[in-house]
This record gives structure tokens, sequence and C-alpha cells, in this order.
């Protein structure tokens, strides 16, 4: 699926719904796709951050959909007035609200700027608010703070489960890592290259989608 503001990666092996087999080859109940909505802090080109959530896409297991939301810097600053009960929002706006909807889930990879999460993030989740998008949505963050960093991007990541908290979202402690990145790791395709940090952002995905299979099943 390819909406406004973000892009699809799926496996290609994928259907809409799989189909679950047993060992004798019997056909067992369809399970629906899961959809998470890949979500960076930063606008850099060539940020890391944005480097995990590319490879967390490539990494995506079968049954899942990753789509990676790329309109942060197209959303204008948040203003109550231009978020009006009954009226239309900004066409940016409108787009973003519209794939949060879509996304089973949240994954969130994100800097730290000036001893906070990033104002352009902060900003896609006030636009949040109006529509309770982020209300009960399961989100997940990855930390990617280079190990130089001297409080390993803990103030961004203590101010974003601030904000979610505020805004009712489903934080998913399980799902919530460490993966510390340095650019020396970034391939020419903009992926991490190193195992050990593909192992760790298969093991968030792994849980992220556990996480939204256990709710459906509740």
């Amino acid at each position: 699926m390819r909406g406004p503001g973000a892009d699809s990666h799926r496996s290609q092996r994928t259907p809409r719904n799989t189909t679950v087999r047993g060992n004798d080859g019997t056909r067992g109940v369809a399970v629906r796709r899961v959809k998470l909505l890949l979500v960076s802090g930063s606008l850099r080109v060539g940020s890391t951050n944005s480097a995990v959530l590319q490879t967390a896409a490539q990494l995506a297991p079968e049954g899942v959909e990753a789509m990676t939301y790329n309109g942060l810097g197209s959303l204008p600053h948040f203003n109550p007035d231009d978020d009006a009960e009954g009226q239309p929002v900004h066409a940016a706006v409108a787009a973003m609200r519209s794939a949060v909807a879509r996304a089973d889930a949240l994954l969130i990879c994100t800097p730290e700027y000036a001893g906070a999460l990033p104002g352009a993030l902060k900003n896609m989740l006030e636009w949040t608010i109006g529509d309770a998008g982020t209300h009960d949505k399961p989100v997940a963050w990855i930390n990617a703070a280079g190990p130089a960093a001297p409080s390993g991007a803990a103030d961004a990541h203590t101010s974003l489960r601030k904000v979610l908290g505020y805004a009712g979202a489903d934080i998913v402690e399980a799902a919530c890592c460490r993966i510390p990145i340095t650019r020396q790791v970034v391939g020419p395709g903009g992926r991490i290259l190193d195992p050990q940090a593909r192992e760790a952002i298969r093991g968030s995905l792994g849980a992220l989608t556990a996480h939204v299979r256990r709710r459906e099943a509740e």
C-alpha cells in the first residue's frame, strides 16, 4: 500500500492475508498483515536515524508492511486555530493523519536536539492530538544515538515518552531499545550494515508486531 506522505515496503512473498498451514499441509486461519508506520525525527540528509528505519523497512518480516513517513518537513506549525472541529486541515496534515490511521503501530527513531526531541517531530505529534490519531496506538522507538553521545539521547526519549503519554499512546516497552549507530556502519544505500545492529532492529520489529497481534487476539 502506498499512501500520501508514506513509502511502502513489503515482502514480495507476502499476500494481503497470509494463510497459515499446519505441518500436515492443511490450511489454517488467514492472518491479516500488520502495517507499521516508520517515523524519523530527523530531517537531515544522511541521518543515521533515517538509516535505521530504512533498514527496518528492509527487514520487515513476512506478514508485515512497513511504510516510511516522509512528510515531516511539510507539516505547518501546529496552531489550534487551524484544527477547528468540522473544518478541513492543511493537506500535509490530512496526509499524515491518514498514514497514522492506516498503521497498526508506529516505530520512531529520533535524535536529540537541544536536550529534547526535535521540534519537527513534536509538531507532528501535536497534530495527532486533534484527531486522537496516536491515542491507544501502539508506539515504540529505537534510540540510535552514537556511543559518543554524552547522554545517549536520553533526554530526547524522556520527552518523547512524556508527549506520547499525554497523547494516550500505547508505548510498547518490549520494542523500545538502544542501538548505538555511527555513520561508519551505514552503507551506500542508506541502510545499516552491522550484523548485530540489524539483528537488534529485527528484534524491535518482532516485539512490536507481536504486541499488535496480541491486541488483535484479545
